[in-house]
């Protein structure tokens, strides 16, 4: 299924930056994991809404397997890539943005690195709503905010690297929006307490400290609920 917004045939403007992202994200999927409150998944039908090359659906299903899985994402590479590497688990991957199929279908979502690139986030919100089931939770990470210290210098960077636009969110819009369309929200700090790569290629980050605070500081989780 496709949608009628641009797609892409993979995020990064380099082919093969989508796979070290993924590989790059790995230890943040699995810190994002433990962190939220879910523990059984096992009759939960979950939607992962920019799931790329279906890394995290595979990780969350190995930590916590769940009954039935979604992935949409507008990069056909790397949903083929997902496609090809979900073996036995009971997901489906789809290239689109349309999320008007799964109507009241899903019991928990996810989004990490997603919402900052929306240019039509209140869309995008009440579009969740709308596929969420009474009481279910979305959960949204994001550190790409204009209340991020270094945002000006990973904006021009994330632009230069990616084939979808970025956007220029505070936390308050994303607040407002999800508000707007009917979720409770809720917020933390992602809280990411983990070792960091101290030897990597640092471009995002000036200083060791800048790559320590910005997956426990700035990155923010909403938790967004749908209510009966």
């Amino acid at each position: 299924m496709t949608s009628a917004a641009t797609s892409y045939a993979t995020w990064h403007t380099e082919p093969q930056g989508d796979v070290s992202m993924a590989e790059s994200h790995s230890p943040y999927w699995r810190h994002f994991i433990e962190t939220i409150p879910e523990r059984d998944f096992s009759s939960k039908t979950v939607l992962d809404f920019g799931c790329n090359r279906g890394g995290f659906l595979r990780l969350l299903h190995a930590l916590r397997p769940f009954r039935r899985g979604v992935g949409i994402d507008i990069a056909s590479e790397s949903i083929a890539a997902a496609d090809a590497a979900k073996g036995g688990m009971p997901v489906q991957f789809h290239v689109t943005t349309d999320l008007s199929p799964w109507a009241d279908s899903f019991d928990v979502a996810f989004s990490y690195e997603v919402v900052y690139l929306l240019p039509e986030l209140k869309q995008h919100a009440n579009q969740m709503y709308g596929v969420m089931r009474n009481g279910g939770v979305y959960y949204a990470v994001t550190g790409c905010h204009t209340e991020m210290p270094l945002w000006p210098k990973f904006r021009e960077l994330i632009g230069g690297n990616s084939n979808a636009p970025v956007q220029d969110y505070s936390p308050q819009d994303y607040i407002d929006a999800f508000v707007a369309a009917g979720f409770e929200v809720s917020v933390k700090r992602f809280g990411f307490n983990g070792f960091v790569q101290a030897s990597k290629d640092r471009k995002y980050y000036p200083s060791i400290l800048d790559a320590l605070a910005y997956p426990a500081e700035y990155k923010l989780l909403f938790r967004l609920e749908k209510r009966a």
